[in-house]
Formats: C-alpha cells, sequence, structure tokens
C-alpha cells in the first residue's frame, strides 16, 4: 500500500539505462514552472539534475490541492528525476557551497531578478573565469534591457502583453486568457533547446556560454500565423473562438454527444469532410471550391456543416474521418484523455508507487529516456550530494547547523 492509501502497482515508464544525457550534471537554481519543466526532460534523459532549493523551498510546492505528503501536484508534475539540496545563497558560505557543487557541472540554470547572481558575485561573467566550459542559462520575464528590462514575468501577464488573449476567445466572451501555461511551458523548451545548442557547439570551441531565455521572447515566438497574417496584410487579427484563423472548416463544432474539432487543411481533405457528413456536392459548390472562397463564405458553411453535425454521433463520426484520413477529434476532458487506449499504447504515463506523471514525449530509439526516480522530498537529498563534493560530516553538520544547507523548509 503506498502512503497516499492507493494499492501501489506496476512501475511504468521505468528509464533502461542511463539515457542520452547519461553523465551530464546540471546545477538547477530554477523554481515555479518554465525552468523546472526544462530541467525535468534533461533528467528524464538522463542527466544529473541537483535541485538548489531557497530556505523556503520552490514556492509550488504549496501551489495545491491536491497535495501528496504536503508537496502540491503542481510541483509532482515538473520535478521528478531530481536530487533536492535547500540552500542559502544569500549567505556567503551558500555561494561557497554552490561554486562547490559547480565543480564538473555541465550546466547551470536559473531564474533569479536580473541582476541578483551578479550581485552576488556568481554571474556569469564571474563564473566564466573559474569554469571555462559551463553553460550558464538565464530565465527571465523580459531580459535586462529595453523599457521593460527587469521588470517581473508571470505567465498569464506576459501572455496577455504579447497578444495571446486577443486571439483566444469569442466576439461574445471577448479575449480570454488560455487554460494551458503555454508561456511557461515554451520558455522551458528554449532553455532545453539553448542548452543542447551550447553543448554541441563546446564540442567544437571547448568554451561555454550564456544563454538568455525570456518569457517574452518565449511568448511572442508563439503567435503564429498571427504576427505573419499582420505583417502581410496590416490587419489586426481578431478573436476567432474555436475556428482557425486561416483555414475552413477547421474548429470546433458540436455534435449530438460530445463537440469535435474538424481540420481541413487543403481541397482534398474538405472534399473528405464533404463525403462522410453524406453531402459530397458541397465540395463542388463554387462557394466553397478553394480554402479562399471557403473564407469568403465561412458563416454560409459552417451553419450547413453544424446541421448535419447535429445528427452524429461525435466520437464515431471523428474516428470514421480520422480512418479516411483526415484530422477530426472529439473534444475528451482529462479523464478520458488519460484513460485512452492510446495514451497507453503511447507510454504517456508513468507509474512509481503513489507517483503517477506525464511520461516524457520525447522518444529516443537507442537511449530512451524514463522515470527513475519520484520528485524529491525538499532538501532530502542535501547529504548525498555534499559528500559527492567532497564535504565531510564535521563540514555539513556546521553547514547544518549556521542555516546555510537547509534540511527543513523555513517558513
Amino acid at each position: 500500500m503506498a502512503k497516499d492509501g492507493h494499492e501501489a502497482g506496476e512501475a511504468k515508464g521505468m528509464r533502461k539505462g542511463g539515457g542520452a544525457l547519461a553523465g551530464v550534471k546540471v546545477v538547477d537554481l530554477t523554481r515555479v514552472l518554465g525552468g523546472p519543466y526544462g530541467t525535468q526532460l534533461l533528467a528524464d534523459h538522463g542527466a544529473d539534475v541537483i535541485k538548489l532549493e531557497p530556505p523556503q523551498g520552490d514556492e509550488v510546492r504549496d501551489w495545491g490541492p491536491p497535495f501528496h505528503d504536503e508537496d502540491a501536484a503542481y510541483f509532482i508534475g515538473i520535478n521528478r528525476n531530481k536530487r533536492s539540496v535547500g540552500l542559502d545563497l544569500g549567505k556567503p558560505e551558500g555561494r561557497d557551497v554552490l561554486l562547490r557543487l559547480l565543480e564538473g557541472a555541465d550546466v547551470v540554470i536559473e531564474n533569479f531578478k536580473p541582476g541578483s547572481m551578479e550581485a552576488w558575485g556568481i554571474g556569469y561573467e564571474d563564473l566564466k573565469k573559474r569554469f571555462p566550459r559551463l553553460i550558464y542559462c538565464k530565465i527571465s520575464g523580459f531580459g535586462e534591457d529595453g523599457p521593460l528590462g527587469g521588470f517581473p514575468g508571470y505567465d498569464g501577464i506576459v501572455g496577455a502583453m504579447t497578444g495571446h488573449y486577443s486571439v483566444n476567445g469569442s466576439q461574445e466572451s471577448g479575449p480570454m486568457r488560455l487554460g494551458l501555461p503555454v508561456v511557461d511551458i515554451s520558455m522551458g523548451l528554449y532553455c532545453v533547446i539553448g542548452i543542447l545548442l551550447s553543448m554541441r557547439e563546446r564540442e567544437i570551441s571547448g568554451e561555454g556560454q550564456q544563454i538568455e531565455v525570456t518569457l517574452y521572447d518565449a511568448a511572442m515566438s508563439l503567435m503564429h500565423p498571427h504576427f505573419p497574417n499582420y505583417h502581410l496584410s496590416g490587419k489586426v487579427p481578431q478573436l476567432t473562438g474555436n475556428q482557425h484563423a486561416n483555414l475552413v472548416p477547421y474548429g470546433m463544432y458540436p455534435t449530438r454527444t460530445e463537440p469535435v474539432m474538424i481540420g481541413a487543411g487543403n481541397n482534398r481533405a474538405f472534399k473528405k469532410v464533404c463525403d462522410v457528413l453524406g453531402r459530397p456536392e458541397l465540395a463542388d459548390d463554387p462557394r466553397f471550391k478553394t480554402n479562399g472562397d471557403r473564407q469568403n463564405n465561412r458563416d454560409a458553411l459552417n451553419e450547413i456543416i453544424t446541421a448535419k453535425l447535429g445528427e452524429v454521433d461525435g466520437m464515431t463520426f471523428a474516428l470514421e474521418l480520422l480512418a479516411n484520413g483526415l484530422p477530426c477529434g472529439p473534444v475528451l476532458n482529462t479523464k478520458q484523455v488519460l484513460e485512452s487506449e492510446h495514451t497507453k499504447a503511447r507510454g504517456m504515463v508513468y507509474e512509481m508507487d503513489w507517483y503517477k506523471g506525464t511520461g516524457t514525449p520525447v522518444k529516443l530509439s537507442r537511449t530512451p529516456g524514463g522515470l527513475k526516480s519520484p520528485p524529491p522530498k525538499f532538501s532530502a537529498h542535501a547529504r548525498e550530494v555534499l559528500r559527492e563534493h567532497g564535504f565531510d560530516e564535521a563540514a555539513i553538520e556546521r553547514l547544518t547547523a549556521a542555516g546555510v544547507v537547509v534540511e527543513k523548509r523555513r517558513t
């Protein structure tokens, strides 16, 4: 029986072998979402990720309910396969410990307020003198320069400031926040890309470098096709609701049961939609022959499609279109997705004792990533990590007694 009272089943998604990044050492100073999401992906593929938490711990440990053993699901979802050390970098001795941990490290990644690391004497320019091969990944909301430089950044706020909400929602709802933290998550992925690019370049030059990733830049990169459309047309993109800005029919439609998403990206696909709907003549209707025609007559076409779909079972219809080679899917909820046979077939849920998490989306044939350990309790690996870096028991006791190494979260 697991700690949460549920039966512990067979472990699923366990990593076989060391992974593609075995031997890579990452010192992770990030908190909240973007940075930890990226470092979990590195850890899934074998990197030794040492998560250095402030004395209060990563604050998303408290972002619940739900909780498991006092840690929120929000934290649990993005911190597996890591080792945790509580460290007070505000103390000079804490920064000395960090320098010891950076010996032999390939990467350090941080998301402190711009200027914080430099004020402590451990910014990139300071560290590269001592660790010339170190790759330093720096995360912030808006960067250091520009009118917004140095300001704090949060997923929802930056999404609003980069146009996301201006194209999300309907005329009835007005601008709407997205239900997923896509800015934070994309930023985490960009960090991984930058780290891997820098590691590749280091093989040639022998030198590390600084990577800068900001929420603002990441959010702007996601505004496709709305920015390209504006560049060419000069027209400000409007709210599209559940429809695509450039393609028709491409959007969400009600059926007799659950809604479905249909994606007809070309004339051939549109003809298949018409055939399955039992209205093959629509493909030859002058109003709908090309995507441009369908754009000009969007409302008329959507009215016809909606009327026909009101007669069908959404799941059956969607699977029939998929079988005919046309993108279409039912609108499912979280429970339905996690329990689907395809999710199981793809191995997209990892399990170990009490832990369940989303599987890694990057699958390598020879060196597959996977689950090695569940998310760590706060500072659970402090003594283990310090011993590995040459601290004897007396030194560890002094550091814990002085509050430099923190083994229990401060409130």
